[in-house]
């Protein structure tokens, strides 16, 4: 690990294909002693159990991961039904067993189907929501089961890609907040029976791709070649749904400053900020009465 007198300015998204057995936090920790940076984020965990895409914001960048949150994602899992698990996936002891009904391919498609959609979903005790200030998987570990509130999410695609009983493979495209171990152990008891999930991979995040993704051992052997910024993408390459607002000189000024500034002609919402020059400033919201305010400025500035 570097020390921290060793690392340097670094801003820019990593496509991090997280491998198994490491903790996000671990695999972030990783991508930031490889490009020595001072600072890092990610934009949401997977479970160490899991794989995929894992997006690292070093530096500025890191003032995105907040908004980058609220992306949807895009997962392939494998449950496992007949067998339920204290976590839900395949880390956890088995809880219970049951029969798994002889079903045909196209009645397991038409109940996944049924969960197409917006619907309540109970958030499972194994995971990092809060119960007055400890984490639920804390309360778990230690034997405590606690009322979690349903929570609103959206499943905008699901598709089968291989049943072989009791293994059952799908895609699903879904809103932020979405736990596929509970859509999992959802879609079990649709099924008839109970399960857990096998195997997860996240594919997407927002318009980030699954083919951008690199390994840690392809970054590795960049950091020794000396090519790691070509791993690098623009530090607001997260939001580029986002629309660009640019500023006059005198209004840059402003807004660099954190002040709000009088904007014409654009809609209200959220755009990633430019001066004249092409130089990111920030990220702004303009209101209904055109005045667009700063929400992230970032150092350079």
């Amino acid at each position: 690990m570097n020390s921290q007198r060793d690392r340097r300015a670094v801003d820019g998204v990593v496509l991090l294909d997280k491998p198994a057995g490491m903790t996000s936090n671990r695999a972030l920790q990783a991508v930031r002693s490889l490009f020595k940076a001072r600072k890092a984020g990610h934009t949401g965990s997977l479970d160490p159990f899991a794989t995929g895409m894992l997006p690292c914001c070093l530096g500025e960048a890191s003032k995105t991961a907040g908004f980058m949150l609220e992306a949807d994602k895009r997962y392939r899992a494998e449950a496992c039904l007949g067998t339920a698990t204290a976590t839900g996936d395949v880390e956890g002891e088995t809880v219970r067993t049951a029969e798994v009904p002889r079903l045909a391919e196209g009645a397991v498609r038409t109940v996944l189907r049924t969960f197409v959609g917006t619907q309540q979903q109970v958030p499972p005790m194994y995971s990092a929501l809060k119960h007055q200030g400890r984490p639920l998987y804390e309360l778990a570990r230690a034997g405590q089961e606690v009322e979690r509130q349903p929570r609103e999410v959206t499943i905008h695609e699901l598709t089968l890609r291989r049943w072989a009983s009791p293994r059952l493979e799908f895609e699903v495209s879904c809103s932020k907040g979405t736990y596929i171990r509970t859509l999992a152990e959802d879609i079990a008891a649709a099924l008839g029976t109970c399960g857990h999930l096998r195997a997860l991979r996240r594919l997407a995040v927002g318009g980030f791709r699954e083919e951008d993704m690199v390994s840690l051992d392809a970054l590795e052997h960049a950091a020794a070649a000396g090519c790691l910024e070509r791993f690098l993408l623009p530090v607001d390459a997260g939001l580029s749904h986002w629309p660009i607002l640019e500023l006059e000189d005198d209004l840059a000024v402003r807004f660099r400053h954190g002040n709000p500034v009088p904007f014409d002609g654009s809609e209200a919402g959220r755009a990633r900020v430019y001066d004249r020059r092409g130089q990111l400033l920030g990220l702004g919201e303009l209101d209904e009465r055109g005045l667009l305010r700063p929400r992230r400025v970032f150092a350079w500035c």
